[in-house]
């Protein structure tokens, strides 16, 4: 089942694929392109555009620079992290710095992320 997404944003994330901050392509490069389990870069979820997301295990990652850090920024990502779990999305957070600092911690704490998503599907499926 697709999301629903506002395909005027398309343009959008098409430019944001091809001007990804030096952050989102090593994520992207030396880890979610070759993950085994299909990740998207740049998604559109109902109003927004998500940087990274694995639709099997319905999870977004977001990589915040920092305009995340002023209180209206954050009050906005409270906002729209709420807005996304509404489509059943878990949204993961991480810093530009976790990526440039502790980069093998990240992709750790995506894949564990993966893994619990699914194990919580299947039993979703077991029990319905």
């Amino acid at each position: 089942m697709s999301l629903e997404y506002n395909k005027n944003l398309i343009p959008r994330a098409k430019e944001l694929r091809k001007n990804a901050t030096p952050q989102e392509n090593e994520l992207w490069y030396k880890f979610l392109r070759s993950y085994p389990i299909r990740f998207q870069r740049q998604k559109t979820i109902g109003q927004f555009i998500v940087d990274f997301y694995c639709h099997e295990a319905k999870l977004a990652i977001e990589l915040d620079g920092s305009q995340h850090f002023t209180p209206e920024g954050h009050t906005y990502d409270e906002a729209r992290t709420t807005a996304i779990e509404t489509f059943g999305v878990a949204v993961l957070r991480f810093t530009n710095r976790d990526i440039d600092r502790e980069f093998q911690a990240v992709c750790t704490k995506i894949d564990s992320a993966v893994h619990a998503r699914l194990d919580q599907r299947k039993e979703e499926y077991t029990y319905v």
